[in-house]
């Protein structure tokens, strides 16, 4: 496995330091030349360090007075959980509510998408099989909170008043409740997640560090013929959000 850039190892150490109460709430941190010197890198490293630590809530800057550490961010707990597929809901918008938090999201759709491969694989459709893509950048508050790129066969929606999911009266309800209205249930939903780190693209869109850890998450909505009629990959920023899961006890 290819060694984290020297950036990354400044970050998580800065982080591990901070949370362990090496340094107290209000007290100002050295300067980024004596981190410089303490891990052996150049001053650009612990700057950019530095930056990242001031994205992710842990630091402030004080203009002409230095770096300080601040309380922390308030980390959102995700809850993921079985009861929820029954229910019309967007998940994003149930756990920001439930945080006291104004939830908000933007969508493009394109209608008439091939299927790569791994989507083909994931919907069990031949690849290049035509879908509704639509990608969606979530907000908490006003501010980048998650990303999704959702995919539709559109053999399943075509000539349906929801072949576009953010159109129409169903605009927002989800993809139970979307699927729902044309005759399809659907009952199960299967999530993989993974831990990975930020491109360039997912860094700009959600407003962190290119590298800062994320959660993938593979998301497929199965119906109850045990067809996928819809599949996603999810992106939230670790240093905003942890992921539960809940299931009830049977």
């Amino acid at each position: 496995m290819p060694r984290e850039s020297p950036y990354l190892q400044v970050v998580e150490s800065l982080r591990t330091r901070i949370e362990a109460g090496e340094w107290k709430i209000g007290d100002r941190l050295p300067s980024r030349a004596r981190f410089a010197e303490e891990y052996e890198v150049g001053q650009g490293v612990t700057q950019r360090a530095m930056e990242q630590l001031i994205i992710e809530g842990f630091l402030e800057g004080r203009a002409g007075s230095g770096t300080y550490v601040r309380t922390p961010r308030r980390r959102m707990r995700m809850l993921r959980t079985r009861r929820r597929v029954p229910g019309s809901g967007n998940t994003f918008r149930s756990e920001a509510a439930a945080h006291g938090i104004a939830a908000s999201w933007d969508s493009r759709t394109h209608p008439q998408v091939p299927a790569p491969e791994r989507i083909a694989a994931r919907l069990a459709i031949e690849p290049g099989a035509p879908c509704v893509l639509t990608r969606y950048e979530f907000m908490a508050d006003g501010s980048p909170a998650e990303l999704s790129e959702s995919w539709e066969p559109l053999a399943i929606t075509s000539g349906t008043p929801v072949v576009l999911p953010e159109a129409g009266e169903l605009r927002g309800a989800g993809v139970v409740a979307r699927m729902r209205s044309i005759g399809i249930t659907v009952t199960s939903v299967v999530e993989v997640p993974r831990p990975a780190r930020a491109n360039q693209n997912q860094a700009n869109l959600l407003g962190i560090s290119l590298g800062s850890m994320i959660t993938r998450i593979e998301r497929t909505y199965i119906d109850s013929g045990g067809r996928p009629v819809e599949t996603a990959d999810l992106v939230i920023p670790d240093s905003r959000y942890e992921i539960a899961y809940a299931f009830p006890v049977e």
